[in-house]
């Protein structure tokens, strides 16, 4: 296989991929920004099954919230709509709805009203930014 085909099956979910997760950089106002290591816990709310979160923020129990989100290899969600925008940058693996599959680079947007179950078959490790917090179906 040449490296185009290779380059080509890892972008479209064939081949499994490395988990590349990101450093993470963050500090309190008016002090310096430090290095902090991802610490991860089960992510079992909307009916998420297989799926771990380190928080990056989250305003309230209604407001916006970010995350990284990694769905270990058969990781499924429960069927679920979006009250606002959700956004989902793939940084390894790939994520599968019903419209497809996202390889690492992949930006989704959800828009409001928005309806989805995320699976990963392979696992995957994703930026995820909430405005508002998914409503269960």
């Amino acid at each position: 296989m040449s490296s185009t085909e290779s380059e080509q099956n890892a972008r479209s979910g064939d081949e499994p991929t490395d988990e590349l997760l990101p450093e993470l950089f963050t500090g309190p106002p008016e002090q310096p920004v430090t290095r902090h290591e991802l610490r991860f816990e089960e992510l079992a709310t909307g009916g998420r099954v297989g799926a771990e979160i380190h928080r990056l923020y989250s305003i309230g129990d209604g407001g916006p919230a970010a995350a990284i989100v990694r769905y270990r290899p058969g990781a499924t969600a429960k069927t679920h709509l979006h009250p606002s925008y959700e956004l989902i940058y793939v940084l390894s693996g790939a994520l599968e709805t019903d419209d497809g599959v996202y390889p690492a680079g992949s930006l989704l947007v959800s828009p409001p009203g928005a309806v989805h179950a995320p699976r990963s078959e392979k696992g995957c490790v994703a930026l995820v930014v909430w405005e508002q917090p998914v409503r269960p179906l």
